[in-house]
């Protein structure tokens, strides 16, 4: 019978490096499917709260955050993107992503898959086709691809899964320091980019856990 490893992820979906994390993620759960049952799961976390709804340029965002060093660490994370098959779209919008969470949140409520799926397309259409996930109709487009129901209404109420968000940020700002932030089986820590065979190796350690605990 094949082990359950559960796997709880804490990123923001304006962080290019959590999605080269997610990528690298599904690389080892693919290597290992045969031998492991795997359940995903999201949870939030906001890099900068203070950043507008409607948005800011990206790439002048870039530059007054980092400086001259802002096009040597954009390079940074486009090779980081090649390496798992995309490229890394620094143009386009920046802005505040509490309501992207909002609506993982939703999604987690109608199942994992849907919510791993809508998380996958905002990642993918923030950090390589320049979209702006703050706008409502990128959103509401996100949702019916991973098959969302209800999200207009969702998105469109303010205090819809405002308060689970909150209390799930408060939790992490105490336990996280920085994103992308995996938890295996509620006892492995890992936090940045991490390379498939180390997440391999950690599953077989989580494994090995399951079968002492049998």
């Amino acid at each position: 019978m094949k082990k359950l490893i559960r796997i709880d992820v804490t990123s923001d979906t304006i962080c290019p490096w959590c999605f080269v994390g997610k990528k690298n993620l599904e690389k080892a759960m693919d290597a290992t499917k045969d031998l492991y049952n795997f359940e995903v799961k999201w949870h939030p976390f906001m890099l900068d709260p203070s950043l507008p709804k409607e948005g800011l340029d990206k790439n002048e965002f870039h530059r007054k955050k980092f400086g001259s060093r802002a096009q040597t660490l954009i390079n940074s994370v486009d090779q980081a993107f090649q390496s798992v098959g995309y490229r890394f779209g620094s143009g386009g919008l920046i802005g505040n992503t509490l309501d992207s969470h909002r609506l993982i949140e939703l999604a987690g409520r109608q199942g994992l898959d849907k919510q791993n799926a809508l998380v996958d397309s905002l990642m993918i259409q923030c950090s390589t086709q320049e979209k702006y996930i703050g706008d409502r109709e990128v959103l509401l487009a996100a949702a019916k691809s991973a098959g969302i129901d209800g999200a207009e209404e969702w998105i469109d109420n303010p205090n819809s899964g405002l308060l689970e968000i909150q209390i799930e940020m408060e939790k992490n700002a105490q336990n996280i320091s920085g994103v992308p932030h995996f938890l295996i089986n509620n006892k492995y820590q890992q936090t940045g980019v991490q390379a498939p065979d180390l997440f391999i190796q950690t599953f077989k350690r989580a494994a090995r856990d399951a079968e002492g605990n049998c």
